[in-house]
């Protein structure tokens, strides 16, 4: 009897040529496995695009916020100084900093601004679409949650050798969001790349969403238009950064059932991530020949399942649970061994 208790690996286990893993029992001796080879260019005329979170709680992630704190005496110095003010929050009497001790404090190595992590996983996150996907050779780099956090602001076409330079530090013409609305940015780039064959967007964000059901009620018609075929394929990807992140609701659009069999929505945490090609994991599906042929052993050596008309890049397959790993051999070439526990 099949049961629905379903086991993914984490990313760090996994042999770089998989995406994902998962397996289960099916009774008592055997296991059936799943998995996806990635494939980040199958397909053609693809359209990318990234968007980047700018609500007001994203702002320690563009390096943009203080941490630390000055030693007493120098805070008591800084009283002395007159460059201090005592105000009240919340009932709570609370010491303020004038912006000369804030910079007194800053050259001494007391208070410091946090990492520009936004700049640094978008970097790479850009240079991979623009260098490997994008049919321009360019990646459309929107801030998002802007303004009243339902403003968007355009920082442009961005090609790969532009990434080790490009500066990614928030909105210049608008102001980071007072609120965090995913649905105007999304749809900005539904509409803008309507015709294109295929498309892969990026929202790089802390997970706070104000208008989680309104993208639902979006991508449950979008989904219906792809499968019917009214809208071309599309693939749209959250990634988290930050040390605040809520993941719930990425999970729930991750999870979202549109009542179609087309999938719009995944989700990563990019201090989880092996590599970027990882991004692409649910691109693939059955129909997505990788290879001529293919074949997959067990542990012991025995033939689990082979495909002699082309290895398709997602896979399923049964093996005794006694295995603790299996091999793919694909057309031929050195097999690719992978542990199971």
């Amino acid at each position: 009897m099949m049961t629905n208790d379903r086991i993914t690996l984490p990313s760090s286990a996994l042999n770089p040529v998989f995406g994902k893993i998962s397996y289960r029992p099916v009774d008592d001796k055997d296991i059936e496995v799943m998995f996806t080879i990635l494939m980040p260019t199958v397909g053609e005329g693809w359209q990318t695009g990234i968007a980047l979170d700018a609500s007001t709680s994203m702002e320690a992630a563009y390096g943009k916020a203080m941490t630390g704190e000055p030693p007493a005496h120098i805070l008591t110095e800084y009283q002395q100084r007159g460059w201090t003010e005592e105000v009240n929050r919340d009932g709570m009497k609370n010491l303020m900093l004038s912006s000369q001790a804030v910079q007194d404090s800053l050259a001494k190595g007391y208070l410091h601004y946090t990492e520009n992590v936004v700049q640094t996983e978008a970097r790479h996150f850009i240079q991979y679409l623009a260098q490997n996907l994008d049919a321009d050779g360019g990646t459309t780099v929107i801030y998002w949650a802007c303004g009243e956090g339902d403003k968007i602001e355009i920082l442009g076409d961005v090609r790969a050798e532009e990434c080790p330079s490009l500066s990614i530090t928030g909105p210049k013409k608008t102001t980071f969001g007072n609120g965090t609305h995913l649905l105007p940015a999304l749809k900005y780039f539904v509409e803008r790349f309507v015709n294109a064959p295929n498309a892969m967007y990026i929202f790089v964000t802390d997970g706070r969403f104000d208008d989680l059901n309104a993208v639902k009620r979006y991508c449950i018609d979008l989904a219906k238009d792809i499968e019917s075929g009214g809208i071309n394929p599309m693939k749209a990807v959250l990634i988290g950064i930050g040390n605040q992140i809520d993941e719930n609701q990425m999970i729930e659009l991750d999870d979202l059932e549109t009542g179609t069999h087309v999938d719009i929505w995944d989700h990563k945490i990019a201090a989880d991530m092996r590599e970027v090609t990882e991004i692409f994991a649910e691109l693939v599906d059955e129909s997505m020949i990788v290879a001529p042929q293919g074949t997959i052993y067990d542990e012991t050596g025995q033939r689990v399942a082979r495909f002699t008309d082309g290895l398709p890049a997602r896979v399923s397959f049964r093996m005794p649970k006694t295995s603790n790993y299996f091999e793919l051999e694909v057309a031929g070439q050195e097999r690719i061994r992978q542990s199971i526990n």
